[in-house]
């Protein structure tokens, strides 16, 4: 079995620490992305290489698991001893495992097709078969696939609807409206195959919100910051705001304070799993003082302040 070197891999040193090994990953996983070397079968491999490296050395348990058989097998080498003669098995992993990939794209046939990690991952974290006595295998279950996707907060306040292909299957996957961030979707039956006549493995699926420019989200609420100029916010009055349900009007009372935060009751998220449901939206008064203001407006303003 072919030894694989994961540090020279990602180009760093064996005492690199996790953020030099995560920006080594970064680099080289921008360079050789399916996205950009489209029909380049060699940087395909390349970033399936990436990956695996990154799987192993950014996982502390695997990472040390690496650096002992490494070091054994660096000691068996440098004492003449052949590379084949190796003895893996006492190395060799005998459960079940997961893998990670990071995929925001609609294929995934490049990270699930065919055995994904190489012999020499999979002797190590993937699982060997047991034999029974008399030779025979008894079945395993196939490895768990995990991928990431990113969606839209409106998307997530809506629901929404993925297709994508895994290997020549399309798949559709439904999301339903208020899903939380780091979610994890479940496909039975879309992940590694299994041994012997076991059971497949699932795809799980980590749904990643993007940051949205108006709303935070805690929760099912909502919180924003709502704009008032300085004049309705002395004398009262409406403000328009959109929400994510659409266009609301909102009374603000007279003499309201900047930062006063007033509460929209099921403007927020719809609650997961739970139709009809919704958390609330929280809107802070954010006021918003003139500029540029003309010598009648000063006068104006001086005369307010003597009133006072």
């Amino acid at each position: 079995m072919e030894y694989k070197d994961y540090y020279k891999i990602l180009g760093v040193e064996k005492t690199a620490s996790q953020d030099e090994i995560k920006k080594a990953f970064r680099k080289l996983a921008l360079k050789y992305h399916p996205d950009k070397t489209k029909g380049d079968k060699s940087a395909e491999e390349k970033f399936k290489e990436i990956n695996e490296a990154n799987e192993v050395l950014s996982d502390s348990s695997k990472r040390k698991k690496y650096d002992e058989l490494g070091e054994n097998y660096q000691y068996y080498q440098q004492h003449g001893n052949r590379s084949q003669g190796f003895d893996w098995s006492q190395y060799a992993n005998t459960g079940g495992s997961q893998r990670s990939y990071s995929f925001s794209g609609d294929d995934f046939g490049d990270f699930f097709g065919g055995s994904g990690y190489s012999d020499f991952f999979d002797m190590l974290f993937g699982g060997a078969q047991k034999k029974r006595r008399g030779g025979r295998t008894m079945q395993a279950r196939g490895q768990d696939y995990q991928a990431e996707m990113e969606i839209t907060l409106e998307e997530a306040y809506s629901g929404t609807t993925r297709v994508f292909k895994l290997d020549t299957e399309s798949i559709k996957l439904n999301i339903k409206p208020g899903v939380p961030d780091g979610h994890m979707l479940k496909i039975p039956g879309k992940g590694g195959q299994g041994r012997s006549g076991g059971a497949s493995g699932d795809l799980l699926i980590k749904i990643n919100i993007l940051k949205h420019n108006v709303f935070e989200r805690k929760g099912d609420d909502l919180y924003a910051n709502l704009p008032v100029d300085l004049y309705t916010a002395v004398l009262g009055g409406k403000v328009e705001f959109k929400t994510l349900k659409g266009n609301v009007k909102i009374d603000i009372a007279k003499e309201s304070e900047f930062g006063k935060t007033l509460r929209l009751g099921k403007l927020g998220m719809p609650v997961y799993g739970k139709p009809n449901e919704f958390g609330d939206l929280y809107l802070k008064l954010d006021i918003i003082m003139p500029k540029n203001l003309t010598a009648k407006e000063i006068k104006l303003f001086n005369d307010l302040k003597k009133l006072r």
